[in-house]
């Protein structure tokens, strides 16, 4: 059987399960969570929507612009600003939130713990510390998946869907205020219960949200909390917000308000333009300096003095005054980096394959089963990392000598690492006076603290110590990303790569005899070169990683590093957020297809098979095709008759939508006829005499054209089909694809909305008689619109016609059938479009674009088919 491949059917029941396998599509296994082998690649789902970033300027959109001028405008404009500065406000806020709870939960666990190692050191009672350790974090992961069961949304770290969502794809749940709340409740007691997971990634996903929900003053979680705030009622904007938000979660999470800025700009937002610029700019300042403002005020209680820029603060990289001979980088030095950006590129796409097999694993034998077992998971992932960091940490560290300049206490020792005070706390378990346990002063820390350690301890740590924290920290890091639980990779990764970047300058210092190398220096790069191997970003990860710094010299080896490690691992596979972004069959859009792709054209890959609806349809046709299909727009359009005079007379409805067809086609002597009418009254009697000339040389307007007779008698007969009728299972090919006239588009929740709100007009009246909604109406159930399932057939008369032209988009971007598929591609990226009509030379509708037509997926087949033609 096909869907067994390679192996034998043993019994009866394993037999009939390959018959179903076999029997359904990789798009039906993709949208079951279900892969056909382990190898094979899960195909963009077609369930995901797009957003509508492109306008929809119909007739309530024009009446919007009738009533706008320069003062409106600039009214607009500061309420955009506004609403930006507070989405940056809020966003510091909830890192203010997460970080002082998350201090609180740990200082308070690490201070139990630690009191009963010190005793049990003594009393041989370890056991019972590893009980109490085990019990704060079994119980903060259990919390934290038990939010993530409330909002399953909530898993991970945000970032592959807030990623998805600025590239145009509507991911469901990601952006509500009850994903807000589980994030940050469970990214707070999942960094707390000692999982390797960071909080920082989560920050991201939080100001998404944010930027999304405030500017809309309501919720659909809380529906009571409504005001009348008429602005910002479309994708457009809230996309706009959403760039706003990502880019502040990231400027608190790392001080980093233009490594936050470029990160929403490279990971996703593909329409960009100079004011979003200086508005996402703005929004990460602010959520920089309110996290700043407060942070620095509650730690050291100077309010106003801006001390603490962002959650993880890297401190100032100095070389001691006393060692003359050292440098921060020198040249020479380059050399090291480029191989530990090799290193660090290798070691990302180990990382990324792993995680990925280990999330294929979940998708098929965890996910299917009841939610519990999720938390099960959890809990193990919990109690193995607890075990591994307590045996650790007890059995196999070195004692370590303290530097001359350490502060020396009882069991924890602050060590002063930088001229601003940045201190880290070391642990001496198990070790005499003046020495400390290296390991478990990097496993019995927040990962934060073990990061400036290994960025700034003057001391040393032993080599088998920081070889064993790292294989150790990377298989554990591998494994418990992708469990349910909120969970960030910044942290872990640079922690990982800061220990294999000390390691590197250990040997170096150690064992080759090079003693200008500062180990920080080291450290961060291993910790970039590990970093940009696992998620590949290249220029917001410099800037970040160069703000986070606070050190400009560093630009060069950073991005050197980062370039290096990017390239390295590309060779292999994709960066981790890419790699989760396809397992979840999101038909994400890269910034530029392939260069053998000009190959295909849009004729190749568009999709000729159309649902449409006329101007002026039938209540129960339109019911019918929303129904029956789970298309999100419609082509408005008309059929081209050689007998409309005889079809006009016997039906209303046919009538009116003849008329509509011919009032709204443009012909060359009808424009020419307008603008002589407006000639005449020109002061100049040539004009008027050649515009005299002009009309009595005119023919006839009701004569019509050679090419349109041209066109009727080749596609003759027509088959009698109108919104009173449907398709015969005998019409040829001919009479299924038959030539139609297109006037514009309208999505499915405009069609629900007017069905709805009862916009529709009896046959014996005229269409003028039908009611008109304006832009506030349309926009009022913006972004959850009525489902047409949901619709009481009851109170509407199937007989009645609805006139849904003055709510299409008469003018969308179209292109030719024989546009090359990489214009279709920058077109439809670059503005942001839901739909992009195919219409030939004579104005008719021969098939339509959506993104899933433009996946890699999607082409590489088409191309494969191109290649089989030939």
């Amino acid at each position: 059987m096909a869907g067994c491949r390679g192996s034998l059917c043993c019994c009866c029941r394993w037999c009939c399960c390959c018959g179903e396998r076999e029997t359904r599509t990789p798009e039906e296994l993709t949208i079951l969570g279900e892969t056909q082998e382990e190898e094979d690649e899960i195909l963009p789902r077609k369930d995901y929507e797009s957003l509508d970033y492109d306008r929809c300027i119909n007739d309530p959109y024009l009446e919007i612009l009738e009533t706008m001028d320069n003062k409106k405008g600039r009214r607009y404009e500061a309420v955009k600003w506004m609403v930006v500065f507070a989405i940056g406000v809020c966003t510091g806020l909830v890192g203010l939130f997460v970080d002082f709870f998350v201090r609180l939960f740990t200082q308070l666990k690490f201070g139990v713990v630690q009191t009963s190692v010190e005793e049990c050191s003594q009393k041989g009672c370890l056991a019972l510390s590893l009980l109490e350790l085990l019990g704060f974090n079994l119980t903060f992961v259990f919390l934290a998946s038990l939010l993530v069961l409330i909002e399953p949304v909530a898993a991970g770290s945000g970032i592959p869907e807030v990623k998805c969502y600025l590239n145009g794809v509507k991911v469901p749940g990601i952006v509500r205020l009850r994903t807000l709340l589980c994030k940050i409740l469970g990214v707070l007691f999942s960094v707390a219960g000692g999982l390797f997971v960071g909080k920082e990634g989560p920050m991201i996903h939080s100001g998404s949200v944010v930027g999304a929900g405030l500017p809309q003053f309501q919720s659909i979680s809380l529906r009571k909390i409504q005001f009348n705030f008429p602005y910002f009622r479309s994708d457009r904007d809230k996309r706009d917000f959403v760039s706003a938000g990502a880019a502040a979660g990231v400027a608190a999470a790392f001080g980093a308000p233009i490594g936050g800025t470029l990160f929403s700009l490279e990971e996703g937002s593909s329409f960009w333009n100079q004011g979003l610029t200086w508005k996402v700019l703005f929004c990460s300042m602010s959520a920089t300096f309110t996290l700043n403002f407060f942070r620095s005020g509650i730690q050291f209680g100077s309010w106003g003095s801006f001390q603490l820029p962002g959650l993880l603060n890297f401190g100032e990289f100095k070389c001691s005054d006393s060692d003359k001979k050292c440098h921060l980088w020198t040249a020479m030095d380059l050399g090291f980096f480029v191989v530990m950006g090799v290193i660090g590129g290798l070691l990302g796409a180990t990382f990324n394959c792993l995680n990925k097999r280990l999330a294929k694993y979940r998708m098929r034998n965890v996910h299917p089963k009841p939610k519990l077992v999720r938390v099960l998971e959890s809990l193990l992932v919990s109690l193995v990392t607890t075990v591994v960091v307590f045996v650790a940490s007890m059995v196999l560290g070195e004692c370590r000598q303290i530097s001359s300049s350490s502060q020396i206490g009882n069991d924890s020792i602050q060590l002063q690492v930088t001229s601003e005070d940045v201190n880290s706390s070391i642990k001496t378990f198990f070790c005499p006076n003046d020495t400390y346990n290296d390991m478990a002063t990097l496993f019995f820390n927040p990962q934060e603290s073990a990061i400036l350690q290994l960025f700034h301890q003057d001391g040393t740590f032993s080599p088998v110590t920081l070889a064993l924290f790292f294989v150790l920290y990377f298989l554990l890091a591998c494994w418990t990303y992708g469990i349910s639980v909120p969970s960030g990779l910044f942290v872990p990764s640079l922690l990982c790569g800061a220990a294999f970047g000390r390691l590197v300058a250990n040997v170096l210092k150690s064992y080759i005899g090079l003693g200008h190398i500062y180990s920080g220096t080291f450290a961060l790069i291993g910790a970039a070169a590990f970093l940009g191997g696992v998620v590949r970003m290249t220029i917001s990860l410099t800037v970040i990683l160069i703000e986070s710094t606070n050190e400009i010299t560093y630009g060069l080896p950073i991005m050197v590093t980062l370039m290096v490690a990017k390239w390295t691992g590309d060779f292999f596979n994709k960066g981790i957020y890419d790699i989760h972004v396809g397992l979840r069959g999101v038909p994400l859009l890269e910034w530029e297809t392939e260069v053998e792709m000009d190959k295909l054209r849009a004729s190749d890959i568009m999709e000729p098979n159309l649902t449409y609806v006329y101007p002026h349809t039938r209540i129960q046709s339109l019911v019918s095709i929303l129904r029956t299909t789970v298309h999100h727009a419609f082509p408005v359009v008309t059929e081209n008759r050689g007998n409309e005079k005889e079809f006009m007379k016997g039906n209303q409805l046919i009538s009116n939508n003849i008329k509509f067809k011919k009032s709204s086609i443009l012909t060359r002597a009808g424009e020419q006829r307008k603008r002589s009418q407006s000639m005449k009254s020109y002061p100049s009697s040539e004009l008027r005499n050649m515009c005299d000339e002009h009309i009595t040389s005119e023919e006839p307007a009701e004569k019509e054209d050679l090419l349109q007779q041209m066109l009727e008698r080749r596609y003759t007969p027509y088959p009698n089909l109108y919104p009173d009728q449907s398709p015969s299972e005998d019409w040829t090919m001919e009479e299924r694809f038959r030539p139609l006239t297109f006037h514009g588009l309208i999505l499915r929740s405009q069609l629900v909305t007017l069905l709805v709100r009862g916009v529709c007009y009896s046959e014996s009246q005229s269409s003028a008689s039908q009611p008109r909604l304006s832009y506030a109406e349309m926009a009022e159930d913006y972004p959850r619109y009525p489902d047409i399932h949901d619709l009481d057939l009851t109170l509407l008369n199937p007989r009645m016609i609805v006139d849904v032209t003055p709510y299409m988009n008469p003018s969308p971007f179209t292109i030719s059938p024989n546009t090359h598929v990489s214009q279709v591609f920058n077109l439809f990226r670059t503005m942001g479009l839901r739909h992009l009509p195919v219409v030939n030379a004579v104005g008719e509708i021969v098939g339509i674009i959506t993104r899933h037509n433009l996946t890699y997926e999607f082409l590489q087949a088409r191309l494969r088919q191109h290649y089989q033609t030939i």
